[in-house]
């Protein structure tokens, strides 16, 4: 099981943000980016989830104010990216407020709270100045895409390919999402242990 972020790594950028009433009102904390201010990798995801507050630990970014800390998909995407070869990798999400569906559970963020929170994401991104910026899900590459002006055209033929963003400053690499990543594995042509190598070797790859 991989260690539980050190929240002395955590990442606040602002001490509040009021930029988008709904998620203002349905967040229990804003989940900041994790993880050390020289990492060479950024892992993005999309929003934090309503995550799960009697947790022992894992009770995710709504909760611990981190980024990728749910019991689940934080457990999971970290676990990935240790046996990848990245174990201190920076954690963050394109929004980092838990967007309710009003019923407990978590929706997709609007446009307009995308557009709102991506000055934060490039904000980290500059700060870090990792080697790459790994996507992880469609909805997460792409908000990153939108920093270039690009929408996706079908995700699955995206994943382990690493894409040039000029804007952005950094290569973007989108892969599954950690909470999906075994529903689609067989739809890309892989295994657990296949994909794994496949992205160590997409990874290594990737000049500075």
């Amino acid at each position: 099981m991989p260690a539980f972020p050190d929240s002395s790594l955590q990442n606040p950028l602002t001490v509040s943000c009021e930029r988008c009433p709904e998620l203002t009102a349905a967040r229990t904390c804003i989940s900041w980016g994790v993880g050390p201010p020289d990492a060479e990798i950024v892992v993005v995801g999309e929003a934090p989830g309503a995550g799960t507050p009697d947790a022992e630990r894992w009770q995710g970014g709504n909760w611990t104010g981190m980024a990728y800390t749910a019991r689940h998909s934080g457990r999971l995407i970290r676990e990935l990216m240790a046996d990848v070869g990245y174990p201190d990798a920076y954690y963050t999400n394109a929004v980092k407020c838990f967007p309710s569906d009003g019923d407990g559970s978590n929706r997709e963020p609007t446009q307009h709270e995308r557009d709102n929170c991506r000055p934060f994401l490039r904000e980290e991104i500059e700060q870090v100045t990792p080697r790459c910026v790994v996507a992880t899900g469609k909805h997460a590459t792409q908000s990153l895409l939108a920093i270039e002006g690009r929408q996706i055209d079908g995700f699955l033929k995206l994943v382990l390919e690493p894409i040039e963003c000029p804007t952005l400053g950094y290569p973007v690499l989108p892969i599954l999402h950690p909470s999906y990543q075994a529903v689609w594995l067989s739809r890309i042509g892989h295994d657990r242990d296949s994909y794994r190598d496949a992205l160590t070797a997409t990874l290594g790859a990737i000049e500075d």
